[in-house]
């Protein structure tokens, strides 16, 4: 096997595109221009008899008796502590001076933001309570202003309080038991993203969420603040791409909320819709400029965004990028590192993991049970990856579960909303924490709410109420079928009449389909096969759906499988298991040190192989038929 070479480069600072991702900001489609980074050493205490809360630790440092480095979580090596025992609330403190904070001033904000704490989080500021998320893959921000003591140093604790037995928690593959086996991993308890600190105006700019629309040439924005502005402001607003502008606009805002439409002029301004819109092929992210301003011209609020102008569609059996077909190759990604769980250990680390998805030949990626770090999510806006978006499960149904995931979910859904990578919703995955779809209405209602509910919120993009089977309601047929062969696959997807037969059976011991789901001619993708591993140890422990003896048999092995999906005539995607070996699941192209198993460049090679189920006759189709946009023509991928 050829030495593997670095999937793609690191960015190279003269690059105006990629001088945005030299240092990236913890919520990069969030920034403003200063804030203070509150990764690195905290002071740390476990509190296995749930002492604290009555003993008042959080005024208290000298509980405090260990350090972790934030945002690694203690089960973890890189977090210092590398305990993976169980131990459901913990607690972190850390000071830092106000004049670290730039801008900071009497009578300005200061807002703590959290990446994500697991599970549930109690934040105090000079020993005053000021506030609480519960949630442990979503992200918050606590206003902890009234709670600044003087202008020197301030002590901010964290409680978190994650019990691995509680099923009803939203907790993905974390495994309730010590030791990791089968599909089940290390727990990430507590602090395991970013934590940062800014300084805002009394009034100011709560999100900013983009709705691009191809179609009409503009882009929709929508405005929230943290409070009804007192007299009216101003929002000026500029999108600018590689230095042109593209829209520059001003407009009065006297509510919390407000929307507006942008008319964008790429003809005026000779950009054409390759340069403009985004595609994996061509990443385009428009920058953005939002500044708030009172009647008198001063500044209140200043923030910097991007929005990827793209259109989704999911109709006729097919899968359409920008009004042309496009075929989905994914591949299916746990987001977990050795070294640190299911915290990225760098920001390096993320790119090259995008880089590697890319330099394997696939245009996407499934994130399964986990809700993605936004810089990740920026990685693949920037370097042009699909994500299909996928929340972490519960195992247990009952109300207290349905109430925890309807809440994190809609945070999931406001944060991740204006991502242009994200191009799918999947809320439940092989019916995990609704394990009883075929013969209980509840859980069959549940999951046709959240299915719903997500459309509501966003019917831009397609909504996978439960992939791989039993579906209830789906814009995408996802099938999981783990065939040890491709001849298995080609027997029973080869044919349109087999991928319907399929549908209508059991692949996988379960049915495609809940008695009554309707079904209108949703593409059909493969959302999970593969699972091929090869060096299972004797005497360690090990799982997989089937092995081979070396890396020739496995290149051998991927090629028949990937070969007979691309083959097959209403497959319109795919997704292979998995990127990259993960605890004791050995199926990764990839090892769990992100070195590759086989020749990047062959796997590439199969994976990118013309498909059989977009003709050029289709795309030609599509066109005649006006399935275009106002930009005109562009490659779909």
């Amino acid at each position: 096997m050829r030495a593997p070479r670095f999937p793609l480069p690191l960015p190279d600072a003269r690059n105006g595109d990629n001088l945005r991702a030299m240092v990236l900001h913890p919520s990069p489609q969030f920034r403003r221009r200063h804030h203070l980074d509150l990764r690195g050493p905290w002071r740390f205490a476990y509190d296995d008899a749930d002492l604290g809360i009555d003993q008042e630790w959080a005024d208290r440092p000298e509980c405090f008796d260990r350090t972790i480095e934030v945002p690694y979580p203690p089960e973890a090596p890189m977090s210092g502590i590398d305990d993976p025992s169980e131990h459901a609330v913990v607690w972190y403190r850390r000071t830092f001076r106000l004049d670290e904070v730039a801008g900071f001033e009497p009578g300005k904000h200061l807002l703590v933001h959290f990446g994500a704490v697991d599970y549930q989080a109690r934040v105090w500021l000079n020993g005053v309570p000021v506030g609480r998320h519960e949630g442990g893959h979503s992200s918050f921000t606590i206003d902890a202003s009234e709670a600044v003591r003087g202008d020197g140093e301030q002590a901010l604790v964290v409680r978190a309080e994650d019990h691995p037995r509680d099923l009803t928690q939203p907790r993905g593959k974390q495994f309730w038991e010590t030791k990791p086996r089968r599909i089940w991993y290390h727990r990430t308890t507590g602090i395991w993203q970013p934590v940062w600190i800014e300084a805002a105006s009394r009034v100011h700019i709560l999100d900013v969420r983009w709705t691009p629309d191809p179609n009409r040439g503009s882009v929709g924005v929508h405005i929230r603040l943290n409070r009804e502005p007192e007299t009216p402001l101003r929002l000026r607003l500029r999108l600018m791409l590689r230095g042109d502008v593209l829209a520059d606009d001003s407009y009065l805002v006297q509510r919390q909320e407000s929307r507006r439409e942008i008319g964008i002029e790429p003809v005026v301004l000779n950009v054409g819709r390759r340069r403009l819109l985004w595609s994996p092929d061509h990443p385009n992210l428009v920058d953005a400029e939002l500044v708030l301003e009172d009647g008198e011209g001063n500044v209140v609020d200043e923030v910097n965004s991007y929005v990827g102008l793209r259109s989704i569609q999911a109709t006729d059996g097919l899968f359409l990028l920008n009004g042309l077909p496009s075929y989905l190759r994914l591949v299916l990604s746990q987001g977990y590192w050795p070294e640190s769980h299911l915290a990225a250990p760098s920001e390096d680390a993320i790119r090259r993991e995008v880089g590697w998805i890319k330099s394997l030949g696939f245009n996407g990626v499934r994130i399964h049970q986990k809700v993605e770090d936004p810089r990740f999510l920026h990685e693949c806006d920037r370097q042009g990856l699909y994500v299909w978006s996928e929340m972490a499960s519960a195992y247990a149904y009952s109300e207290q579960a349905v109430e925890r995931f309807t809440r994190e979910w809609l945070d999931v859904l406001r944060r991740d909303y204006s991502h242009p990578s994200i191009v799918t919703w999947v809320p439940f995955n092989e019916s995990w924490g609704v394990p009883n779809l075929p013969g209980d209405a509840s859980q069959r209602a549940f999951v046709l709410a959240i299915y719903n509910l997500t459309k509501a919120l966003d019917p831009t993009r397609p909504v996978i109420g439960n992939d791989g089977w039993e579906h209830v309601a789906a814009d995408i047929m996802g099938v999981h079928d783990y065939a040890l062969e491709g001849s298995l696959l080609r027997e029973r997807y080869g044919t349109m009449a087999g991928v319907e037969a399929a549908i209508q059976g059991r692949p996988q011991h379960h049915r495609i389909q809940v008695d009554g789901a309707p079904r209108h001619g949703q593409p059909v993708v493969l959302s999970e096969f593969g699972g091929i591993s090869f060096h299972a140890e004797p005497g360690k422990p090990w799982f997989g759906y089937s092995s081979v003896g070396s890396s020739d048999e496995m290149l051998a092995r991927y090629e028949d499988l990937v070969s007979a999906v691309l083959d097959s005539p209403g497959i319109a995607g795919f997704c292979y298991t998995q990127l990259t070996d993960t605890e004791q699941e050995r199926n990764g192209l990839l090892t769990a040190e992100r070195t590759p198993k086989l020749d990047p460049e062959r796997v590439a090679e199969i994976t990118r192989r013309a498909s059989k189920a977009i003709p050029g006759d289709l795309v030609l189709g599509a066109q005649e038929a006006g399935i275009v946009t106002a930009f005109g023509s562009s490659t779909a991928g």
